[in-house]
């Protein structure tokens, strides 16, 4: 999640991944005001006066990659030639509503079932509206569970196995957990380590090998919490440090390398299984500000809001491989 407030500002997978990952573009490069480097293709350039700066993103079959626009309360497809359609625009939040360390209203995580239904997150400020929205194909937005309006859900991850949604609050220090049919949700961990430590805590959250794995912005951390046998939360475990702005990441395959977003920072970084990282992108391969990742296959994706540059959010791809 991003980061409007107090954080100052210093790219997608640079030469070579350290002779873990090779990179190779998926397309041309279109022309911007960054040059990337040949490897690195931009999807998308997106209109910052219209307030398309994404803040995260998941991924459609055939190519194109679903997003929300975080301050302008939209959801978007973006296709595979860059064009962009709003699929949605949330509420207004009632007057004299305020988000939690954002002021702002905020639509923050998101993800996709299997039959097209698209799951995210909006934080107002207001018992009303904050909380998981549910948007199904060729329907409108409906919230499907309440949230503390005092918190700040941000990170979403689903679990297509159990039909179980996970979900991050930066604010509150807190996993909640809800039915993919929505419903009340449930504490499901507190844990000391996701709790901010001035200004967000946990922020991106993903399912991998049935864990759930957590960042934290303020600590720079990487979490993995176990799913015990009865479905709560195991003693957390600290993977990776000092990765101070991160906000959301993934994994590049079946094993628990990830790349990472830096978000303030304006960096991706490869984090390997012994928490071993690397920076493996900057802003002069395109990056502005990146907020979230997403990989399939071969290819990932990172979308950068410009929260801090204020300068040509976007959308890169680029094809990874093992490398020697």
């Amino acid at each position: 999640m991003s980061k409007f407030m107090t954080r100052t500002h210093t790219g997608f997978l640079a030469a070579t991944v350290a002779a873990a990952l090779a990179v190779t573009v998926t397309g041309p490069s279109t022309p911007a005001a960054a040059s990337p480097a040949p490897r690195v293709h931009f999807v998308a350039h997106l209109d910052i006066s219209g307030g398309q700066r994404p803040e995260n993103i998941t991924l459609e079959p055939g190519g194109s990659a679903v997003v929300t626009f975080a301050y302008s309360r939209q959801i978007a497809r973006i296709g595979p030639s860059g064009k962009v359609r709003i699929l949605a625009t949330l509420p207004e939040p009632p007057a004299g509503s305020t988000t939690p360390a954002l002021s702002s209203p905020f639509l923050g995580g998101i993800v996709r079932a299997h039959d097209g239904t698209l799951y995210f997150l909006y934080a107002t400020g207001s018992s009303d509206l904050t909380g998981l929205w549910r948007l199904r194909p060729g329907g409108t937005p409906q919230r499907i569970a309440a949230l503390p309006a005092a918190g700040l859900p941000n990170g979403l991850a689903i679990d297509l196995h159990e039909r179980r949604l996970y979900i991050a609050d930066s604010v509150l220090g807190t996993v909640w957990r809800v039915p993919v049919s929505g419903g009340t949700p449930t504490r499901w961990s507190t844990a000391p380590e996701l709790a901010a430590d001035g200004f967000l805590g946990a922020n991106g959250i993903k399912i991998h090998r049935g864990e759930v794995w957590v960042s934290n912005l303020d600590k720079g951390t990487v979490l993995r919490i176990p799913v015990t046998r009865h479905g709560q939360a195991g003693p957390v475990e600290t993977r990776a440090s000092g990765l101070i702005n991160i906000d959301d990441f993934d994994f590049t395959g079946q094993g628990d390398t990830l790349l990472a977003a830096i978000n303030a920072d304006n960096e991706v970084a490869l984090v390997r299984p012994g928490g071993r990282h690397k920076v493996v992108l900057t802003g002069a391969d395109g990056l502005e500000n990146p907020t979230s990742l997403a990989v399939r296959g071969t290819t990932a994706y990172i979308a950068s809001g410009a929260y801090f540059t204020d300068h040509d959010p976007n959308l890169l791809a680029a094809r990874i491989t093992p490398g020697k």
